[in-house]
């Protein structure tokens, strides 16, 4: 059975420490491992010495090594008014989301509406649900993010050394991301490359991104599958991970995304939200990779959302 982020503890239990979890500092394993327990306590555990190391005290420093045996007590925590829990039916709908699976990654179709981290008022975000549903996995780690209201593909690190890979990979252009946008109004032409460059500012006293000569470079190649009346399906490639990079691209080229609520036309979103659509119709389509060390191949594809599928029915062919 699946253990949920606030389950208590209820016996003694010893780990040993595998080459993808050694490095770490005692203190983070037992916080990637305790959730539920808040971080004074794990202090506390260290500090009294009712965690140990081969049977040794140790400090919240102690970097733990492979073949490492670590004593974990047992422990009880009483969930404190507001504290957040993740509910069974998300853990249960994990294996759902999962599009590939071997022993060094995994590629989920991320829902919209979920966050990839908790914050801003959320108590947990799709990394949590999925330590939560996978409690006894040594290392889980997102690749890279999508927006909270951006559905499909995301990549998902088993190891330390891994995850150092793919990060090299975005780095140096390896790491194909492909999306499919629709956007408002008739796309004219065929295939753009849009270089822009983009700073952080304000939009209605919010956090929001925009295009400032002194800003950081963007590059995405946009390219229209099928236009309709009034829209335009889009395949969006994206060069550079920037927050909010096609969200902001497609506005400024006067295109905005449909249901885009902070870049997007508010009154179109509205018209399509008595429609059905009450998302964003961003969705990470497509992911194509090779790991640098081993030279295996991946690329993985996520189909669209019901929701989405809908929303395209309902336009004509121009």
């Amino acid at each position: 059975m699946s253990e949920t982020t606030n389950q208590p503890r209820t016996a003694v239990s010893f780990v040993q420490v595998s080459a993808e979890q050694q490095g770490q500092r005692i203190d983070n394993f037992l916080m990637a491992r305790m959730r539920q327990l808040p971080k004074g306590a794990i202090y506390k555990l260290l500090r009294t010495g009712q965690v140990r190391v081969n049977k040794k005290r140790v400090k919240a420093v102690y970097r733990i090594q492979e073949g490492d045996e670590i004593r974990i007590p047992p422990v009880r925590h009483e969930p404190e008014k507001g504290e957040v829990s993740i509910p069974q039916g998300l853990l249960n709908k994990l294996d759902s989301w999962i599009l590939l699976e071997d022993d060094a990654l995994m590629v989920l179709n991320k829902p919209a509406g979920i966050a990839v981290h908790g914050g801003s008022g959320l108590g947990y975000g799709l990394i949590d649900i999925l330590r939560a549903a996978r409690p006894n996995a040594p290392f889980l780690e997102l690749v890279h993010r999508l927006d909270r209201e951006t559905s499909g593909c995301l990549l998902i690190a088993k190891s330390r050394d891994i995850l150092t890979q793919l990060h090299e990979l975005i780095r140096n252009n390896g790491l194909m991301k492909r999306y499919l946008a629709l956007v408002d109004g008739v796309w004219e032409g065929q295939e753009r490359v849009v270089e822009t460059m983009l700073q952080s500012g304000k939009k209605g006293g919010k956090r929001a991104m925009k295009v400032e000569d002194d800003g950081r470079t963007a590059i995405s190649h946009f390219r229209p599958l099928k236009r309709f009346d009034s829209a335009t399906l889009m395949q969006i490639d994206i060069e550079t991970g920037r927050t909010h990079q096609i969200r902001v691209q497609s506005a400024h080229l006067g295109h905005p995304i449909i249901g885009d609520s902070k870049y997007g036309n508010h009154e179109l979103n509205r018209a399509w939200k008595k429609k059905g659509l009450g998302r964003m119709f961003l969705h990470s389509s497509e992911l194509a990779f090779q790991l640098p060390v081993s030279g295996r191949k991946y690329h993985c594809k996520a189909p669209l959302a019901d929701e989405l599928e809908v929303a395209l029915k309902q336009l004509q062919r121009k």
